[in-house]
């Protein structure tokens, strides 16, 4: 039974469509295209300082080129398991204040930890030629 004073139609208006989908699949796809090349090299800069010393890498990490990437790699692979995430928790969680919580703490929580990578990794750029 259902105790309802909305009518089925008012109801049913407030199920369409919020309008940022699209916005989202763009970001998404952008960020997997970007994850691509990214990735590549993140994998051949780890095979091929495997084995290097520590002024090696850290001459690696001194390279602005390097940083860059590497800068450029937290940024989108951050950004990407992000909206993959957010996508799960829109999907699986019911409960619409506790998904907004967790969107947001997720949102959050990537945000530092990126910025977090980020500043070492500047630090580490910085320092290696002092």
């Amino acid at each position: 039974m259902n105790n309802s004073i909305q009518t089925p139609l008012a109801k049913a208006k407030g199920l369409g469509s919020a309008h940022y989908g699209t916005a989202h699949v763009m970001k998404h796809h952008l960020t997997t295209l970007i994850n691509v090349p990214l990735v590549l090299w993140m994998i051949y800069s780890v095979v091929t300082l495997r084995g290097a010393s520590y002024d090696e890498f850290m001459a690696w990490v001194a390279h602005p080129v390097s940083v860059l990437l590497l800068v450029l790699f937290v940024i989108s692979v951050f950004k990407h398991f992000a909206l993959e995430l957010q996508v799960v928790f829109e999907d699986y969680v019911s409960c619409k204040y506790a998904r907004t919580v967790i969107v947001v703490g997720m949102k959050l929580f990537f945000f530092v930890l990126g910025l977090s990578t980020i500043l070492t990794a500047l630090k580490m750029a910085f320092m290696a030629g002092v």
